[in-house]
């Protein structure tokens, strides 16, 4: 039931521009393993063997820990919604942080030059395999919208707020692991 492919077709990519939600999943040898809920609305797929998607502030930045200690970085999709369908992105990611040159580079030529409040980087994916498989298992769920809850959370915090936080609860993973994290603009 499953398939490989090298590099995403152009039915990938309809099948993805379908979805609202997606999950990444990274970890090191010795660290626990980090699953996180995406909106789509932050991903952009450049081209067929490149994945990007704007990562803002949130509890915890395992995934840059991860990105900066080994690299792997799986994103996967499933279907909520119409035909069932599971797709999977794996490849090495790194982490590109909000101070640098490349973010603004890359937020220019695909985000339109919006960075939204808590912009902590941008997740690159590198992807060297892409498998769907069947998700007849996936339960079917209606989509009812974007939660508000994020941006009113960056917007009370205030870019001070969040350089706090990013202090207090981002520059370390939960296992101790360095994050890359930057607070100030170099």
């Amino acid at each position: 039931m499953a398939r490989q492919y090298p590099s995403m077709t152009e039915a990938h990519r309809d099948f993805i521009a379908r979805q609202h939600v997606f999950f990444t999943a990274s970890a090191t040898a010795g660290s626990r393993v980090n699953v996180s809920p995406r909106e789509t609305g932050a991903l952009r797929l450049p081209d067929a063997q490149t994945a990007l998607y704007m990562d803002r502030t949130g509890s915890g930045n395992e995934t840059a820990a991860h990105m900066r200690a080994d690299g792997r970085l799986t994103l996967m999709f499933c279907a909520f919604e119409g035909p069932p369908q599971i797709l999977r992105l794996y490849g090495r990611g790194r982490s590109i942080g909000w101070e640098t040159e490349e973010f603004a580079t890359l937020a220019a030529a695909h985000y339109g030059g919006e960075v939204p409040l808590g912009a902590r980087q941008i997740m690159r994916l590198e992807i060297d395999l892409v498998q769907t498989s069947c998700g007849y298992g996936v339960p079917l769920f209606g989509y009812e919208g974007e939660r508000a809850a994020i941006d009113n959370w960056h917007d009370a915090k205030g870019p001070e707020g969040l350089r706090a936080y990013w202090e207090e609860k981002n520059l370390t993973s939960m296992d101790g692991l360095p994050t890359g994290l930057s607070l100030a603009a170099e």
